[in-house]
């Protein structure tokens, strides 16, 4: 998603819910009070090994404390710059957090997916982000729609929508680690 800036360019921002948000502030209290001093303590005690251009256990420390600090970066320009949204939708049609099941006719097979923000997006347990081509073409329809899922300008196909069950934004579902 854009918008625009304070100086008046197009900044980008992912829309997230309050529960995502929630569990990146979890994540982000851990690393820094607990990931944190322990990764400084293992860099201290590999470096007392000796020679640091040999030292494997200094160089793997040294990853996991770097690891950890780029992801609590991450995390920090996620929640200072994410949109945060209602996973409310139409009673009768595909929203956030529902459970859809689809007749995919390209590859002639019936799936379920639920669709997600992409902070806790995972496809190989169906869960599908809104942004992605499926979860833009599911958004807002109906059981019983034949949907054109535009994968790019030259690759599309259809799905129809079975059955769409209603769900909601649970702490079930973990937040993506990148």
């Amino acid at each position: 998603m854009e918008r625009q800036n304070e100086k008046g360019g197009l900044a980008v921002y992912d829309e997230l819910t309050a529960v995502d948000i929630k569990k990146m502030r979890e994540e982000l209290d851990h690393r820094v009070r607990v990931l944190r001093p322990q990764l400084i303590e293992e860099v201290q005690t590999a470096r007392a090994f000796g020679d640091l251009s040999e030292n494997f256990e200094y160089k793997c420390a040294k990853q996991a404390k770097n690891r950890n600090e780029s992801r609590i970066r991450y995390l920090e320009r996620m929640i200072r710059t994410a949109k945060v949204i209602e996973a409310e939708g139409p009673a009768d049609a595909v929203g956030l957090f529902d459970r859809v099941t689809i007749f995919n006719e390209m590859a002639k097979k019936e799936m379920e997916v639920r669709i997600v923000t992409t902070l806790r997006q995972d496809a190989l347990k169906g869960l599908i982000s809104k942004e992605s081509p499926v979860g833009k073409a599911l958004l807002g329809r109906r059981a019983g729609e034949r949907v054109e899922v535009a994968v790019s300008p030259t690759v599309k196909y259809f799905v129809e929508i079975r059955k769409i069950e209603k769900g909601e934004d649970d702490e079930s579902l973990s937040i993506s680690s990148y």
